[in-house]
């Protein structure tokens, strides 16, 4: 292992322009280490310049590169944020079997990957002041609560993310690791998805990805004592 340097670092797996930018921004103004994950890290280029993040190209269904990468982060891992699913959308009886196989791999099989080698470096390591080891996140959808028609695939992968955050928690949470999952409810606003067009009379429909990764943040700076394992997010015109 690599040894330990003065910042805490904080690994995010599939990085994007998003919300993965805001949450990368809130962890470098809070002072942790970045690194972060893409298939293709060109795009991260700007954000790296701008948080002094590292920067890793890996596939998030990588076992042997996610295993690795965990092992060799030069410090204590006290933050992991898993970002990466993928959607195959279709009637049922018409939908590709291995494609299906593929978005479920990234949805749950990436989140467990990521999970088990993020537990594994915590665990591994001194815990920090407060006596935490560090905080896994994942981040979800109402698919993960509720399927919906033409969706199986990321119905399939979501709950599967969902239930393996709850199992992490029991067995983590008494070892000082906070694990919590994230139901992103709701459309995030970004670049290449303005608001909506109805948003002139309906301000806020859509999710502000600074104000998703507060909530972020708001996690892994909960007490031990009253910690959240499950998070909904959800703008006010979305449907309970």
């Amino acid at each position: 292992m690599a040894q330990t340097s003065e910042k805490p670092v904080a690994l995010i797996v599939g990085a994007g322009a998003g919300l993965s930018a805001s949450f990368a921004r809130a962890l470098a103004g809070a002072g942790y280490a970045l690194h972060l994950t893409a298939r293709g890290t060109a795009k991260l280029e700007a954000l790296a310049a701008e948080t002094g993040a590292e920067l890793h190209q890996l596939d998030g269904t990588d076992a042997e590169g996610i295993s690795r990468l965990a092992e060799s982060l030069p410090g204590d891992l006290r933050v992991a944020c898993y970002n990466p699913s993928a959607r195959v959308r279709g009637p049922l009886a018409e939908l590709d079997p291995e494609a299906v196989r593929k978005a479920v791999e990234v949805t749950a099989h990436g989140a467990f990957l990521l999970g088990q080698a993020a537990a594994k470096r915590m665990l591994a390591q001194q815990p920090a002041a407060d006596g935490r080891q560090g905080t896994i996140l994942f981040t979800g959808a109402s698919a993960g609560v509720k399927g919906f028609a033409q969706s199986a695939p990321f119905a399939m992968g979501k709950f599967a993310q969902r239930g393996l955050a709850q199992a992490m928690a029991r067995e983590l949470h008494p070892k000082g690791i906070h694990v919590a999952w994230v139901n992103i409810d709701g459309g995030i606003r970004n670049a290449s998805r303005p608001e909506r067009v109805e948003a002139a009379d309906n301000p806020d429909s859509m999710l502000d990805p600074d104000a998703i990764a507060q909530e972020y943040m708001h996690l892994i700076n909960q007490h031990r004592s009253a910690w959240s394992d499950e998070l909904v997010l959800r703008p006010w015109v979305e449907r309970f």
